[in-house]
């Protein structure tokens, strides 16, 4: 009875360390698969680059600055009173199509807004002037300042208008760095009224004569920095 009680203990053992042995070795492979995955975890995956298809699908979004989205009108002598407001003009959207060829990237910006008469209003045309300016970072790739009429007959409401400048041509972008800005820009009309001052008789000096900053063809400036913000 001692004997097969002992054998049968030895025999109970070995299958045990047998067991042991088997499972020690499902445990050893499972820690290595979940230590290869683990560092596979670890790798950081590649920044995504900017493809071709996406660029294609690129178009610069519009903004309007704040400060260039009201523009008013006064009578001859009345600037910044609001009781010789002749009209209140705003712009209220934007929005831009593009198109390319040939290496180009051709931009139509629209902008919509309205006019509304003040208390010196009277039938007539309100001349506007709204730049659009298109930058790739710092640079300026296109400025132009339009001086765009509205013709405004109803003195008891508000006369819509929407602006548009198709004629937007500049390299096609290599990167997502184009921004579009448009909005009132009032200092040309502020540096030809000051031109137009009578200016007070004094004797005869010797006067050294500025050069005049440079502009675009058709009298526009290259910088977005006379904007009011």
């Amino acid at each position: 009875m001692v004997f097969r009680s002992f054998n049968g203990r030895f025999l109970a053992g070995v299958a045990l360390i047998g067991f042991m042995f088997a499972v020690a070795g499902c445990q050893s492979s499972d820690s290595s698969g979940v230590l290869n995955l683990a560092s596979q975890k670890q790798d950081t995956p590649p920044a995504p680059k900017v493809t071709a298809s996406s660029l294609q699908a690129y178009c610069p979004k519009v903004t309007l600055r704040d400060g260039t989205a009201y523009f008013d009108t006064y009578a001859k002598g009345g600037q910044g009173d609001q009781t010789k407001i002749v009209y209140q003009a705003s712009i209220s959207d934007v929005t831009r199509d593009c198109s390319r060829a040939n290496g180009s990237l051709t931009l139509n910006v629209a902008v919509a807004g309205k006019v509304v008469p003040g208390p010196l209003a009277k039938p007539g045309t309100v001349t506007m002037p709204i730049r659009i300016v298109v930058l790739n970072g710092t640079d300026v790739l296109y400025s132009k300042l339009h001086q765009y009429p509205v013709q405004v007959s109803d003195m008891s409401a508000a006369t819509q208008f929407v602006f548009n400048d198709a004629s937007i041509v500049v390299p096609e972008p290599t990167e997502k760095t184009y921004q579009i800005f448009a909005g009132y820009d009032e200092g040309p009309a502020k540096a030809v009224a000051d031109a137009d001052k009578p200016k007070p008789r004094r004797k005869k000096v010797q006067v050294v004569k500025k050069k005049p900053a440079p502009t675009e063809p058709g009298g526009s400036q290259t910088s977005i920095s006379d904007i009011p913000r």
